[in-house]
């Protein structure tokens, strides 16, 4: 037959192994004469739930390693920075709920699926070369960045046309309250360590994991340390991101205040209208800017260090801050009573004294901030601005809790705790924009008092349950819930579109437990089960019964880790002859070493780099030395 073979290849099933060095011979492959083998198409499709909720149906390569296909499929969407994204299984128990739900009713759920293959696939017709070919370079549209003109221009023949394009880049009205109470949500702890266990593994391919041809997987944001995030190339980013944070929070899979879930509403209110109004075409609202200037003036603030008032004072001069705060350590039945002290923060620990005279002699006690968790414990409304600062000492971790006065104390101290827990002194470039991220989202939070928004009659019929967590919608009649979240939205009502997407997205990252993934595991020499939590610096060994944290162990002292595949333990070394070894019961142990392994992957990237990945390096790190 004259057709192209050139995507074929051999697939041995016993084995699960692909044969693609095509100059061995099959006895080198070590194929003996009863192996059955398949002489398949290497792309196949595949169905990818994306963040956003909407099915894409796209080919995939099922021979290429995970990872690569990842960078494969990103390309086709126009999402940089693949590394951030993986592959997810989703697990029984939430397809079991999704069944059970479908049962009852009547009506077939038709999927609406966005086929990125639109050219019937007559068999022997070659691969998409635009899709396939291994040398390509993104060229965005230099004027405006949009995706779809240099999604064009990226490949010739991309399915990813103009309408298309606009499903991935922008965000639709949100799903009615029914079928979010249909969706699987987390209660526990362990049920948010059963939503990580699908993920699939980097460094095989799909049919070595038995991912079938149009399997349904979903694509998802894997590692939480999003780099380089730019309005002008990532408009499909940035959305997708938005979706994933939006869905996390109105199913619960991340924990926030009633205040907050308020500011999560209207910030999404505020998007659906905006992605109604015509305004919300418009990509970037910014005037065109050259290329060249705006990378000068750039370049010009990064040299400057973003502006600072006094150099020259700043370079020798560690900064420290000192005032009166109130301190409350918790003792088993006893009443919170808070009390005075003057405090001091210096490098990265913390004394306090008596009072301000006494702040020449010893401290009372001095806590050392590096590689403790800061927890937020504010309530703007009820003008409360705590800091919860849980220290790792021999035992566990201690509890302390700081009471500021106001919005600007509480900023310049919380900033000072993060960047002290992350081994950072205020000398350090990011403290200022810190105070900044605090300040604009506390903000947020200040609840404006004019009511006549709420009278205002289109905003009535705004169906506020589609915007919270079921449980908050229970909470509220319809319109009391509508009345809140349009006195939050006055606080957001002027942001463009992707700057208020950027804003939901910082107001997730802020949340104590943003960027958490749990698994349930067993310490050696423990007798019952803990949580791990795994997060983009550190590990947290979590009480699974309380939810407290028992432990902190900081990647930055970590020496070296690994598996031993025998017993599936992983095994980790740190500073000062610390060492753990755990199994992992809620998921396979090669998931959990690759989480680790990404993270400290991810912290080697670097502004300089172009857009290429060192995939052996990711592999090296991931691989758990197999």
């Amino acid at each position: 037959l004259s057709r192209d073979w050139s995507d074929y290849a051999l697939w041995w099933e016993q084995k699960k192994c692909w044969l693609l060095k095509t100059h061995w011979t099959l006895d080198k492959c070590g194929v003996q004469a009863d192996a059955t083998l398949l002489f398949t198409p290497q792309h196949k499709m595949l169905r990818l739930c994306l963040p956003n909720m909407k099915t894409v149906r796209l080919k995939v390569s099922f021979s290429s390693v995970v990872f690569k296909a990842v960078g494969d499929i990103c390309k086709t969407l126009n999402i940089r920075r693949s590394e951030e994204l993986s592959l997810l299984k989703q697990s029984e128990d939430t397809l079991k709920k999704k069944k059970k739900k479908d049962k009852n009713t009547k009506e077939p759920v038709i999927e609406d699926i966005l086929n990125l293959y639109n050219s019937p696939v007559i068999s022997g017709s070659p691969a998409s070369p635009g899709l396939y070919s291994k040398t390509m370079i993104p060229i965005y549209d230099p004027v405006n960045g949009t995706p779809v003109s240099s999604t064009i221009t990226w490949f010739s023949d991309s399915p990813l046309t103009a309408p298309n394009c606009s499903i991935l880049a922008f965000s639709h009205p949100n799903c009615s309250p029914e079928t979010l109470a249909e969706m699987y949500q987390p209660r526990t702890l362990a049920d948010k360590a059963k939503l990580n266990a699908g993920w699939l593994d980097s460094s095989r391919s799909l049919m070595e994991q038995s991912v079938q041809e149009d399997d349904q997987l979903l694509l998802r944001f894997k590692y939480y340390t999003f780099f380089d995030l730019n309005p002008k190339y990532d408009a499909v980013r940035i959305n997708q991101l938005y979706e994933q944070a939006r869905w996390a929070i109105l199913l619960e899979e991340i924990d926030c205040t009633e205040e907050e879930m308020l500011i999560f509403a209207a910030l999404q209110y505020h998007l659906s209208k905006l992605s109604l109004s015509s305004e919300a075409q418009d990509f970037t609202n910014e005037s065109e800017v050259d290329e060249v200037e705006a990378a000068l003036s750039n370049l010009e603030v990064t040299l400057e260090g973003g502006k600072m008032d006094n150099i020259l004072e700043d370079i020798t001069d560690i900064p420290k801050l000192a005032d009166n705060l109130r301190l409350f350590r918790p003792k088993k039945l006893t009443l919170k009573a808070f009390k005075q002290y003057w405090f001091v923060f210096k490098d990265t620990s913390v004394s306090y004294f008596k009072n301000k005279e006494a702040g020449h002699g010893e401290p009372i006690e001095k806590l050392n901030l590096k590689g403790c968790e800061v927890v937020p414990d504010v309530n703007v409304a009820g003008r409360k601005f705590g800091i919860k600062l849980l220290i790792p000492v021999a035992d566990g971790m201690n509890e302390v809790y700081l009471r500021c006065d106001n919005e600007n104390q509480y900023a310049c101290w919380m900033a000072a705790c993060v960047l002290a827990a992350k081994g950072k002194t205020m000398a350090d470039s990011s403290y200022r924009p810190e105070v900044h991220k605090i300040l604009s989202f506390l903000k947020m939070k200040n609840r404006s008092t004019s009511p006549q928004a709420v009278s205002d009659p289109e905003s009535m019929d705004m169906k506020p349950e589609r915007f919270v967590s079921p449980r908050y919608a229970k909470k509220y009649k319809s319109k009391q819930l509508a009345a809140r979240i349009l006195e939050a939205h006055q606080n957001v009502a002027q942001m463009p579109l992707v700057e208020a997407k950027l804003r939901f997205i910082q107001a997730w990252q802020s949340l104590p437990e943003f960027g958490l993934t749990y698994y349930i595991v067993r310490f050696k020499g423990s007798k019952k089960d803990d949580l791990l939590g795994i997060s983009y610096n550190r590990l947290i060994r979590i009480d699974a019964a309380t939810g407290d944290p028992i432990t902190t162990w900081r990647f930055s002292s970590m020496k070296q880790w690994n598996v031993n595949w025998e017993i599936r333990q992983v095994a980790i070394e740190f500073d000062q002859n610390v060492s753990i070894a755990f199994t992992c019961l809620s998921a396979d142990c090669k998931i959990v070493h690759e989480y680790i392994g990404g993270y400290i992957f991810l912290s080697t990237r670097s502004k300089d780099q172009n857009e290429t990945l060192d995939e052996d390096l990711f592999h090296k790190l991931t691989g758990g030395q197999e």
